[in-house]
């Protein structure tokens, strides 16, 4: 049971209201005016609020709710109207409304209101409060520890460093940590897309030009190399570079020489990150990409898996957006992500649960705030729903992890059970077990009908596997 503070000027209404409110098994606190409301709340603790928008006197319901919005721990409040508008309704929703409900309001819709404004309250309360710190690259999947460990080893070097990746899964991210963990992170970071800028334009870009160079030049410009000069330059889509200023980008790497349009040469200290979403070996096989500047850019790869191969990343990455509104994720919001394949990686993930914090009033965000279906439109027939990672106990959450881990790993090894065990990093005799535990062998699985036929024995020289 709940008290729920009623606020309206008109007595028919508000004692209608509070039979609903009764019936509902909860306790109503009436008010006929704003003022009154405002001392209802300091005098008795209040769950949740019904408002009514227009009331004569000096707090109409748009000031009432602008004052309950500023109390320390204000309860949500619903506003009602009759004269519902668009002006009043975003206004209400911006002041802090729970919701904006026209009247008459039926039963079942009043219920649902006071149920969800009281579902708000017991989420805030129950929330642990957000940490305040965070890591540069936030992820503790296999894939992501390689990209942290490799950033570790070479920040302090100049080598350069050839980032490759999906649209979205943090290129750019990576290029910062790289220079904010360098000797130079004192000196510039300058990111540049090469797709972005018109190829006329590119070369004045990188390496700038001096007044008169050519028609609209009218004063000196320094280039992005320049403007580097210490620190770091990234040049992001690197793959989208045209041609003619590949070659010039392979003369600057290899002598460190800049020369501005119209200008005399001159040397730079610049520590050179690139990324590309473009397979580069395939565009140079196909002649679109000088092999000699894959070759010097390739000095240290760094390739970052997409957010659908990294699965313990997901949940972590969500709550690292969402600090800022100071919002939860519910269990079922949290399933609903790790269902999703994220074709749009981290930048789909970080635009769905900031919406969520924006629009969601409440301090939790529930699976159907996301915005995203329950289950793939792509599913083929026959094929099982995701599984619900988090429900359950902690065994059962291990088990279907292993399940879906080693079946992805044998369909990738095209049901070669030696390959599947060595991507695994497990013994070929434990995963013989675990497949005939969790059912992979039946028929349709995919596995091959020569499981080793074209792979000597990895176990023979390994110790009897402890699991």
């Amino acid at each position: 049971m709940a008290t729920i503070l009623i606020v309206d000027d008109d007595p028919a209404l508000r004692d209608g209201l509070a039979e609903t409110v009764t019936d509902l098994g909860h306790t109503p606190l009436p008010a006929a005016s704003g003022t009154e409301a405002l001392a209802r709340l300091q005098d008795s603790p209040v769950a949740a609020v019904l408002l009514d928008l227009r009331m004569p006197g000096d707090l109409d319901g748009l000031s009432t709710l602008e004052r309950i919005c500023g109390l320390p721990d204000r309860p949500p409040v619903t506003v009602l109207t009759a004269f519902a508008s668009p002006a009043n309704t975003i206004e209400a929703m911006r002041l802090g409304a729970h919701d904006h409900l026209t009247k008459p309001v039926g039963r079942a819709d009043l219920a649902a209101a006071i149920e969800a404004m009281l579902r708000t309250v017991r989420t805030e309360e129950a929330a642990p409060p957000a940490q305040s710190g965070h890591p540069v690259l936030v992820g503790s999947s296999e894939g992501m520890r390689r990209v942290q460990k490799t950033i570790g080893l070479v920040a302090d070097t100049d080598s350069t460093v050839l980032v490759q990746g999906e649209t979205g899964t943090g290129k750019e991210e990576v290029a910062r940590a790289l220079h904010a963990y360098s000797r130079r992170r004192a000196r510039p970071f300058v990111p540049v897309n090469c797709a972005a800028v018109p190829g006329d334009l590119l070369e004045s870009e990188l390496f700038g030009h001096v007044r008169g160079a050519f028609g609209g030049a009218a004063a000196d410009r320094a280039g992005a190399f320049h403007l580097a000069e210490g620190g770091t330059l990234f040049l992001d889509e690197i793959g989208d570079m045209p041609a003619a200023m590949q070659a010039k980008i392979l003369r600057v790497i290899q002598d460190c020489v800049v020369t501005p349009l119209g200008g005399r040469p001159g040397r730079v200290d610049v520590r050179l990150v690139a990324a590309t979403h473009r397979d580069l070996p395939a565009l140079v096989a196909e002649g679109r990409f000088r092999a000699d500047l894959y070759y010097r850019l390739n000095v240290v790869p760094i390739a970052l898996p997409p957010l659908r191969e990294r699965l313990a990343d997901i949940v972590p990455l969500a709550e690292h957006f969402l600090l800022r509104s100071g919002k939860r994720l519910s269990r079922g919001a949290a399933s609903r992500l790790l269902a999703h394949d994220w074709p749009g990686n981290v930048r789909e993930l970080r635009n769905v649960v900031e919406r969520a914090g924006v629009l969601v009033r409440g301090g939790m965000i529930a699976a159907d705030d996301l915005g995203l279906p329950s289950d793939r439109p792509d599913r083929r027939p026959g094929e099982a729903p995701p599984p619900d990672w988090l429900s359950g106990d902690l065994p059962g959450a291990v088990a279907r992890l292993e399940r879906t881990m080693i079946a992805a790993a044998l369909r990738e090894a095209d049901g070669n059970r030696a390959r599947a065990a060595r991507r695994l990093g497990i013994q070929r005799q434990l995963l013989y077990a675990k497949i005939e535990r969790y059912g992979l062998g039946a028929p349709g699985v995919g596995l091959s009908a020569d499981t080793t036929a074209d792979v000597g024995n990895p176990d023979a020289s390994e110790a009897p596997d402890a699991g």
